[in-house]
């Protein structure tokens, strides 16, 4: 019996340590560099808004943190990369209203499920939109631009970044709710930027990181902005609520997902260091001057919620609209 017990009393040992061995490998999360797909261009405002999640991250983590672009095909190629990677919580993804909100609407085949396929981590920052003019429009506001347009179909034209992107959509929506048809004209492999300050075309709605320059130095003219709120960068520019387009409200986002199956161990590790990097307060105040917006930090569960809403706002716009890429 004692040897039983002996021997016994080793095994239980033995298991203790290989449990405690275990434990402490779990508990080591990051202990090596950790990759974030980016499904943008090198250069981009959203690849530049990437590396600084990237740079913060680091920081926070003590590992580092590699930004690894995959562009392409309105961000299927980056999120199908992402999808299939190793759930280990070391291959990471940046989604954006462009690759998740509006990307799966767009095209009939998929390589991969947004809702199965990933797990969101936080919510980083959400950026306005606005109607940007070209200096050169006899447009007065909003409601004058609206009166225009019904009552001479076609005589403004509307910059975007081609057809399904951002940009496009957001005028397309904008048409909806004001009851105008406006004629866009699609810039699907150059800036429209310096034609827009030209005046060779009229109007462009987008997100502001790249146009807030020219706002403030009176080469464009910005009529409205999304948001509750006006923005402190442009206290005089109503919001779109305010010119009576209730409704009306498409804003650029970028977020933290992992693929499905990511442990619990490293995804709340993730989230606590996302957390930190939405408190950085010099980070915010960059985020409020460059890209007109503000860091919104989420638990995972508030993060799903937001892009199922946001999604769902997309996929009602590209229906109306009837656009299919594929």
């Amino acid at each position: 019996m004692r040897f039983t017990l002996n021997k016994l009393s080793k095994k239980i040992t033995l298991g203790l340590s290989l449990g405690l061995i275990a434990l402490s490998a779990q508990a080591a999360y990051p202990d090596r560099p950790i990759r974030i797909i980016t499904p943008f261009a090198p250069g981009t405002g959203p690849d530049t808004n990437a590396r600084e999640v990237a740079a913060e991250l680091q920081k926070n983590l003590g590992v580092s943190v590699i930004i690894d672009n995959k562009p392409g095909a309105s961000g299927a190629i980056g999120n199908a990369a992402a999808a299939q990677a190793k759930p280990d919580g070391y291959t990471l993804l940046i989604g954006s209203t462009s690759t998740l909100s509006i990307q799966p609407h767009l095209y009939s085949t998929k390589t991969y499920d947004i809702e199965k396929d990933f797990v969101p981590v936080s919510l980083l920052g959400v950026m306005n939109t606005g109607l940007i003019a070209s200096p050169q429009v006899a447009v007065e506001d909003v409601q004058d631009l609206i009166k225009k347009l019904k009552e001479n179909p076609g005589q403004f034209n509307v910059a975007t970044m081609g057809i399904g992107s951002y940009s496009h959509l957001s005028g397309e929506w904008f048409g909806f709710d004001s009851e105008t048809k406006p004629v866009f004209i699609p810039y699907s492999t150059t800036n429209p930027f310096s034609d827009l300050m030209a005046g060779q075309v009229d109007f462009l709605f987008d997100a502001l990181p790249a146009a807030a320059g020219g706002i403030k130095t009176g080469k464009l003219k910005l009529l409205a902005i999304t948001g509750d709120e006006r923005h402190p960068s442009f206290p005089d520019v109503p919001t779109f609520k305010e010119v009576g387009l209730e409704d009306y409200s498409p804003f650029g986002w970028q977020g933290l997902l992992a693929p499905a199956g990511t442990p619990p161990e490293a995804l709340k590790v993730l989230g606590e260091a996302m957390q930190k990097v939405n408190d950085n307060k010099e980070l915010a105040e960059r985020w409020e001057k460059t890209y007109i917006g503000k860091l919104v930090g989420s638990t995972p569960e508030e993060f799903k919620a937001f892009i199922s809403e946001d999604s769902g706002k997309w996929q009602k716009v590209i229906k109306r609209a009837n656009i299919k890429l594929d």
